[in-house]
């Protein structure tokens, strides 16, 4: 093979390389605009998330996950902050809600960051199954053009 072939192949496989990894990222990567109050003073209504795609979370993790059906909402998704998951003993504030104990398996309470805020105090449980992913970053570009996903409140 000669030099110049060589050289074409090589680079072939760099571009091909950087176009995987590319679709790789943009697979695990949502962006995603806050809309509301409910998680002020961490977010703020028109901000802008980038959401990592994961089924692994914590008590304290950011989430976005499925809005439950039942609701009248005017979107698909929303963001709250994980209080407890699966084993974790139920914030005694919320067992009136869903009862004492500990959290099902497969089941997660929510909280709003604001004191008015729509979460597990009206939701009750939420299907661990309904989240998409955990808030990872802020990221206030300019542009909308790289935007993707339904809007978050």
């Amino acid at each position: 093979m000669s030099d110049a072939r060589l050289a074409i192949a090589v680079a072939a496989c760099g571009v091909g390389a950087v176009l995987l990894g590319l679709v790789l990222v943009r697979r695990g990567l949502l962006a995603m605009t806050v809309r509301g109050h409910s998680m002020m003073p961490t977010y703020r209504d028109g901000e802008r998330l980038l959401i990592m795609r994961r089924r692994s979370y914590g008590a304290g993790d950011v989430i976005m996950f499925r809005a439950p059906g039942h609701l009248c909402l005017d979107v698909e998704w929303l963001v709250k902050r994980a209080v407890a998951v699966a084993g974790d003993p139920v914030p005694a504030d919320l067992a009136d809600q869903v009862g004492a104990g500990v959290v099902p398996a497969g089941q997660l309470l929510v909280r709003s960051d604001a004191a008015e805020g729509l979460d597990s105090r009206q939701l009750g449980l939420i299907n661990a199954s309904d989240v998409a992913g955990v808030v990872r970053a802020r990221w206030n570009a300019r542009s909308d053009a790289t935007a993707t996903g339904p809007p978050l409140s």
